[in-house]
């Protein structure tokens, strides 16, 4: 006759017990959602493409820059991926883009080679129009302009390469620039890009203690970075690149040192550093 009425379950029970067993979302899914396009923020105000470029440079070759009072070193360690291959009859990590600039690259060499024929089509534009070399920091800022206009477009990648560019003129005299693939640019003392980064920069804030040095300290310098942080074991003038960029006559002069000239800085960065130990 009277029968009792099954309770019936909440609906809010249920809700609540499917969260419970719900798998949960893995935390890189968020990133996945944000970086199949460089026009695209991510929730927290990052570009996921321009990380991944920054990414690719850290596994390319230490380059270091260090200003002088007179002149501007850069240094680049090469890596040789196979015995096999042929050395390259022109260096790989060190362009020169006028008279008064030149420059060392970390990443992929062929988005640096298209960069670097950029900077000098700007400087030459410039020398015909106004019959003057250009000025530094102008063709750097025209050169990242660039760069960043590949993290704003669709269909676009960002370039993978850090630059540093080594420079004279009439206005500031010699000045060191880094340029990174969002197209930010900062002028520089002493910096590093590429591979060991980090602990190559920590060095250089540890030994460029004064002012401003002169060009012998900061070739001495530049060597000493680089055999504590290049990945080879032991390092020769073979697996790096060296190079100064002076004033000598009124006139900016480049120079590659030679294999024996490298040699002969790692033989008096050994001496200094067996003695600091001892």
């Amino acid at each position: 006759l009277g029968h009792t009425r099954a309770p019936r379950r909440s609906r809010l029970g249920d809700h609540r017990r499917r969260a419970q067993v719900a798998p949960s979302r893995p935390p890189s899914a968020m990133s996945r959602r944000y970086d199949s396009r460089t026009t695209i923020f991510s929730p927290e105000g990052r570009l996921y493409q321009v990380e991944y470029a920054m990414e690719a440079i850290s596994h390319a070759g230490t380059a270091i820059g260090v200003l002088a009072s007179d002149g501007v070193v850069l240094a680049a360690e090469k890596k040789m991926n196979s015995k096999l291959l042929e050395p390259s009859k022109s260096s790989e990590k060190m362009y020169m883009i006028d008279d008064h600039v030149a420059c060392a690259v970390a990443g992929i060499t062929a988005d640096a080679n298209i960069l670097i024929n950029q900077a000098r089509l700007h400087a030459q534009r410039h020398l015909y129009n106004y019959q003057e070399p250009q000025p530094v920091e102008q063709l750097v800022q025209r050169l990242c302009d660039e760069k960043q206009a590949y993290t704003q477009y669709g269909g676009l990648r960002p370039f993978g390469v850090s630059m540093l560019f080594a420079g004279w003129d009439a206005i500031h005299g010699f000045q060191l620039y880094q340029s990174d693939p969002s197209g930010n640019y900062n002028g520089w003392r002493a910096t590093c890009i590429g591979a060991n980064e980090k602990a190559a920069t920590s060095l250089l804030k540890q030994e460029y203690k004064e002012k401003i040095i002169p060009l012998s300290e900061a070739l001495q310098l530049a060597i000493k970075v680089l055999t504590k942080t290049a990945d080879a074991t032991a390092l020769t003038p073979e697996n790096f690149d060296l190079v100064t960029l002076t004033r000598v006559g009124g006139k900016v002069k480049y120079t590659q040192l030679s294999e024996a000239e490298s040699q002969a800085l790692l033989d008096i960065a050994k001496v200094e550093s067996a003695s600091a130990d001892a």
